[in-house]
């Protein structure tokens, strides 16, 4: 077996502070159903999103260090305050490839408005970071940005709140602003927002698209390892691992709800050991 056959048959990691990046693993199931999944959520440090930029690199690097000791062939990132805060810095300390929530993201949202005019919703941490305009600008340095901060999805995505009622009104309280600056292109900067993605398109109207950030990265993790030749070409169903920092009493609940499968394979982890 050659060194790259036998690669390929590694697992796909996902890392995530906490279990937003399973919309990333859904996504994943549904391109690459062959792929084993390791999933990492820093359950017991979560949310990253108010933390500092020292925090944020260091839990990265972390959560990092323990999917490499799992011997994985890719990394995803699904978590967009560590692809705001610390891509540099984990691209220059290993050699796994990354794939980010936030990069292809803003690529696909800069090729798709027409108007140059694109609304980001996401955690106060990506929101106060310039990333998401330098790559958009990279490729169309018109391109108008407007950004807001939405904190309350999280916590309503994890109640299993999202489609009723009351995220609806929180929804066009958020909304209202980005929809008056005539917006085209609207990204969901977060991964928990795409279980909210029903009702965000009813609210914005069919005139904005809206970027599915876990959608469009399962999509590129498939590119990548199409084009690194290491697809897991074996027709057996992928399994998937889960590994959290602390085990939340409903994480089974929340992470069904997530995914629309039951969840096995949950272990506990002491990631200040990496």
């Amino acid at each position: 077996m050659t060194m790259r056959k036998k690669i390929s048959k590694h697992a796909i990691g996902v890392f995530d502070s906490g279990v937003g990046g399973l919309t990333v693993v859904k996504e994943l199931i549904k391109q690459l159903p062959n792929e084993k999944i390791i999933y990492f959520g820093d359950t017991a440090r979560v949310p990253y999103g108010p933390k500092s930029v020292k925090s944020i690199k260091h839990f990265a690097m972390q959560d990092t260090a323990f999917l490499i000791s799992q011997h994985v062939k890719l990394i995803v990132v699904a978590c967009n305050t560590v692809s705001s805060n610390a891509m540099p810095l984990l691209q220059s300390s290993f050699s796994v490839p990354f794939i980010d929530v936030l990069k292809p993201n803003a690529e696909l949202a800069a090729h798709t408005t027409e108007n140059n005019r694109i609304g980001i919703i996401g955690t106060y941490a990506t929101v106060e970071t310039s990333t998401y305009e330098t790559y958009i600008r990279s490729i169309n340095k018109n391109t108008r940005i407007f950004k807001i901060p939405t904190p309350l999805l999280v916590p309503l995505a994890e109640e299993g709140l999202s489609g009723t009622t009351i995220s609806q009104e929180i929804l066009k309280m958020y909304l209202s602003s980005l929809i008056k600056k005539n917006i085209d292109t609207l990204i969901l900067g977060c991964t928990h927002y795409p279980l909210f993605e029903k009702q965000i398109k009813t609210i914005a109207g069919k005139d904005i698209q809206i970027i599915n950030s876990a959608r469009h990265t399962a999509l590129c993790v498939k590119e990548e390892l199409h084009r690194t030749d290491m697809l897991n070409k074996t027709t057996r169903q992928g399994k998937i691992e889960f590994y959290l920092s602390d085990i939340p009493r409903n994480f089974n609940k929340i992470a069904r709800r997530f995914l629309n499968r039951p969840v096995k394979n949950v272990k506990h982890i002491d990631i200040e050991r990496y």
